[in-house]
């Protein structure tokens, strides 16, 4: 069911738009490309770069949700909550404003640092006292450290008109006129964050037990944690200097493979991986549709649809079983 909702979205993204194109037209532009055909370049040109944007910056955030809150074992863990967004978009605003970065390229690097920063930041706090990094102390602290670095970046936007403009167009989420050039250099990052899930899958199924538990079967903690935390830094990190700092899809994709998968991680983060480009992508076409001739960001449309799964998860008592 996943991968049909993934091969669907896929679809979709390539045929729906201002220009309707039927589905023969973009495979026949796939496989024959005729670029004396105006259907054909808007295929190639504008809706292959966008639909590779959103399966990469998908499949990244639905993996580092996952990730998330399996390693802290918290159900509203999320990029944005933990501050890992904030700290990203922190870095690559500083990389706008006082180094002149204008590319996706350019901006992972700067995304790269303030995920990996935020993060321990955040870690670090969050294990303050004798209990350590809980739960509740680490969203805490990752709140706490959002609303800082939040106010940080208004600071510099304001005080740079030329930053704040070339700033608002990445913030917004969007998948347009994000280039294979630009995204295409950030596979093999996500390859790796993704491959370190893959490897980070049995150690959360462990961690879920509880550390003590976890210990006592052999379970090296801060192994476990490192693994998770390069590989969310790694994703996180990829996905914003994509797409920019969007919201919701790493909160609500974990929680809807959970519906088919159950308790087990190494399922929750493979369907994470089909569920969340087809989130992504379902939220791009739906804004091209609903506000015709123009469009809305898809990191827009993710965070209205997202308000109500924030709050259904929120109301659930049984999220303290996580």
């Amino acid at each position: 069911m996943a991968i049909a909702l993934l091969v669907l979205a896929v679809a979709a993204s390539f045929m729906i738009g201002t220009r309707d194109v039927q589905i023969g037209t973009v495979i026949e532009a796939l496989l024959r490309p005729d670029r004396t055909l105006t259907d054909h370049v808007v295929v190639l040109d504008l809706r292959v770069p966008r639909t590779v944007v959103g399966l990469l910056a998908g499949l990244a955030l639905g993996l580092a949700g996952g990730l998330m809150q399996g390693v802290t074992r918290n159900p509203l863990a999320d990029p944005g909550l933990l501050g890992v967004n904030a700290g990203a978009s922190l870095f690559v605003v500083a990389g706008i404003a006082w180094f002149g970065v204008t590319s996706a390229l350019g901006y992972v690097w700067f995304a790269f640092a303030g995920a990996a920063v935020a993060s321990t930041v955040v870690y670090l706090i969050g294990s303050l006292g004798r209990d350590g990094a809980t739960p509740v102390k680490l969203a805490l602290a990752g709140t706490a450290l959002t609303a800082a670095l939040t106010s940080l970046i208004t600071i510099i936007l304001l005080s740079d008109g030329d930053a704040f403009d070339r700033f608002r167009f990445w913030a917004a989420g969007s998948l347009v006129a994000r280039g294979l050039d630009s995204s295409l250099p950030l596979v093999p990052f996500i390859i790796v964050g993704t491959v370190l899930a893959v490897v980070a899958a049995r150690m959360l199924n462990a961690l879920a037990l509880g550390d003590d538990l976890a210990r006592g079967l052999g379970q090296n903690l801060v192994v476990a944690r490192i693994v998770c935390a390069v590989a969310i830094v790694l994703l996180c990190g990829s996905a914003t200097a994509i797409a920019g700092p969007i919201v919701f899809v790493g909160l609500a994709v974990p929680h809807i493979a959970r519906w088919f998968t159950g308790p087990d991680y190494r399922l929750i983060l493979a369907f994470s991986a089909l569920l969340g480009p087809a989130l992504l992508l379902g939220a791009d076409v739906l804004g091209r549709v609903i506000a015709q001739p123009g469009e809305i960001e898809a990191g827009l449309v993710v965070a209205f649809l997202g308000a109500p799964v924030l709050i259904a998860l929120v109301r659930r008592v049984k999220l303290a079983g996580l």
